[in-house]
């Protein structure tokens, strides 16, 4: 009777952990940084595809939290009702299994799972890279402002250096990522090359950083 009773003990406990291994859901748990978001909903949208209330999922923010579940291994945007939307950043995020904690606000941010602490490093990465292109933008345009033609060009090629080493962090990333969503989402981003029709209706390659074509 005991080694019934075991047998049954042991097979429970391994169907147990067969199915938490199965486990595929994404659990995201969101907190909102603004009081006047209370009562609000917030939304779960795919980033592609249809977007229509089947495929969109919402929810009440309260007490400053919400959640949304899924099972979908997709890319989606979380964001707040439009009416209150001013000022809030809206968030890329992966439907991955395991808890995602995710805070809503003026810089969002998402933590918790592999891709999405991957996704998170690429829009600090991003932001930084916007930064960063602004400052050299405003250069730019206060040298040249002032006549001073070749200071302005050192410091446009500085900028583009700097756009060249985000695409390349980007792609670098993508590959170290290739096979996941955030891989697919990432290798859309920069592609090396693209195609170009040209006036005699020849299809070129081109490379996308230098705009020159690639000779076959």
């Amino acid at each position: 009777m005991k080694r019934i009773l075991f047998f049954l003990m042991a097979v429970a406990a391994i169907a147990l952990f067969e199915s938490c291994q199965r486990d595929t859901t994404c659990r995201i748990h969101g907190t909102v940084g603004k009081e006047n978001l209370n009562g609000k909903r917030i939304f779960l949208v795919p980033l592609t595809g249809p977007q229509t209330a089947e495929y969109v999922d919402s929810v009440v923010i309260q007490d400053g939290k919400f959640e949304f579940t899924t099972d979908s291994a997709k890319m989606f945007k979380i964001l707040v009702d439009y009416h209150y939307r001013m000022g809030i950043q809206t968030l890329l995020v992966v439907g991955e299994p395991g808890d995602i904690e995710v805070k809503i606000d003026s810089v969002s941010s998402a933590h918790g799972a592999r891709q999405n602490d991957s996704l998170q490093v690429w829009k600090e990465l991003t932001e930084q890279y916007a930064h960063d292109r602004d400052m050299y933008s405003r250069t730019v345009g206060m040298l040249r402002q002032n006549d001073h033609m070749e200071d302005a060009a050192k410091i446009e090629k500085q900028g583009h250096e700097v756009l060249l080493a985000y695409k390349n962090r980007t792609r670098q990333m993508a590959a170290n990522m290739k096979g996941t969503t955030v891989g697919d989402f990432l290798e859309g981003v920069f592609p090396k090359t693209y195609q170009k029709k040209m006036p005699d209706g020849s299809i070129v390659t081109m490379d996308a950083d230098t705009n020159e074509p690639i000779s076959e």
